[in-house]
């Protein structure tokens, strides 16, 4: 009976200490929150491009990216600001396809065409004041024809008016870093002060392939029709991809072909083959025949030095514990998947992930926050990082969530 009543009182006594030393650290040192401030950035895209005309392009400018990880192949000019003729359409479709995302426009949704983008002359599909086409139908005339009125119709649609639009033109490139690019209308007439680069260029070519693959739905398309529904009644009009890589290039996907007198003839061309997708920009070519040649030329190089490390390994660690928390582990996921371009065939078995997770973890933690990162590396040298990020919410304990736990050790 004795040592029954022993073994309770030791308890209680444990017990007491216990609420005193968590009463004593509530009320007098608050817990350290620990957000996990580590600034692990991604590095992969790290391959310097090849300066120079080594190619013996005749383009004035010109680049050549990998898709998914971004990295430069080859560069010529690459930052040098010209006119970019339609391949300013490319702005406009990835707006358009934004909108399409946020729900503020639907495919279906029909557009009225206004006196001002049918007296867009250039390249058209000769919409009449008044006409009316869906949101569909204005896409497929803008990605294959190059429709300058389809274009200033939808710019008007979702901006309210064309420079509104061009505002937001603007704002996306410089959100996506496009320093030498500058846009006054939607479609890349030739005005004072339009211009891009084609390191610009393959930026916004990039995020609307990578973010919007449907886009291929209209660029991979050679011919097609539209219906004309106007005061004279009803016409089909043929539509004819300005792209001509779509039939002479097995590989191309894409994207954009613009021509003016002052760009001269450009070109933002997308192809893909052996799970490698590669942007072909060049700019300000003598000729059409030249700018399909140089891209070709461009592609068929990527393709011969290109190869891509996907790590598609899944990451096995345990779950890093937390301090100050309703929970004592934290569940954690890789923010992205890793993937390196080589210019050189690499033996993957050399190919080693290190794991590293924040010491001393503390509540609160956020869903999303970081809280390590996973560093690849070939041979000695690092290729990129990856954040390891929180799953979940982890609030800070109260003074009866630490009670409940100590009383549920006992139990």
């Amino acid at each position: 009976m004795k040592s029954g009543c022993s073994y309770i009182l030791k308890i209680i006594s444990s017990s007491l200490c216990l609420i005193i030393m968590l009463t004593s650290i509530f009320l007098g040192v608050p817990m350290a929150v620990y957000a996990v401030q580590e600034d692990y950035t991604d590095t992969a895209a790290g391959v310097s491009g090849q300066e120079g005309d080594a190619l013996g392009l005749s383009s004035a400018s010109a680049v050549l990216m990998e898709a998914s990880t971004g990295q430069i192949i080859y560069e010529k000019n690459s930052t040098q600001s010209v006119a970019p003729a339609s391949i300013t359409k490319i702005m406009t479709l990835l707006l358009i396809f934004d909108a399409l995302q946020d729900g503020s426009i639907q495919l279906t949704d029909e557009v009225t065409v206004s006196e001002h983008a049918a007296s867009m002359g250039g390249s058209q599909v000769f919409l009449e004041p008044m006409e009316v086409q869906t949101v569909d139908t204005m896409i497929k005339c803008i990605s294959m024809a190059s429709a300058n009125d389809a274009c200033v119709s939808m710019a008007e649609y979702i901006g309210g008016t064309e420079e509104a639009f061009v505002e937001k033109m603007n704002e996306r490139a410089a959100g996506l870093g496009m320093q030498n690019t500058h846009f006054v209308n939607s479609c890349g007439l030739d005005t004072d002060g339009h211009v891009s680069s084609a390191m610009d260029v393959a930026l916004m070519s990039r995020e609307l392939i990578n973010k919007y693959p449907e886009i291929h739905n209209y660029s991979t398309v050679w011919m097609d029709t539209i219906t004309h529904t106007t005061r004279r009644g009803t016409s089909e009009f043929g539509l004819t991809n300005t792209n001509k890589l779509i039939k002479q290039y097995q590989w191309a996907t894409g994207l954009k072909t613009g021509s003016t007198s002052k760009a001269g003839c450009c070109l933002s061309a997308t192809a893909s083959k052996d799970g490698i997708d590669l942007i072909a920009v060049v700019m300000t070519a003598p000729n059409s025949k030249t700018r399909f040649a140089e891209a070709i030329s461009l592609l068929n190089y990527g393709f011969s030095n290109c190869y891509i490390y996907k790590d598609e390994q899944p990451l096995e660690y345990e779950s890093p514990g937390i301090s100050g928390g309703v929970k004592e582990t934290l569940e954690t996921a890789s923010e992205k998947s890793f993937s390196y371009l080589f210019l050189t065939k690499p033996d993957t078995g050399k190919i080693e992930r290190k794991i590293e997770l924040s010491e001393n973890i503390a509540a609160p933690v956020n869903e999303g926050d970081q809280v390590g990162c996973v560093i690849y590396s070939y041979e000695g040298k690092e290729l990129g990082r990856i954040p390891i990020i929180s799953k979940e919410d982890v609030p800070k304990a109260t003074f009866s969530d630490t009670l409940r736990k100590v009383i549920n050790r006992f139990l």
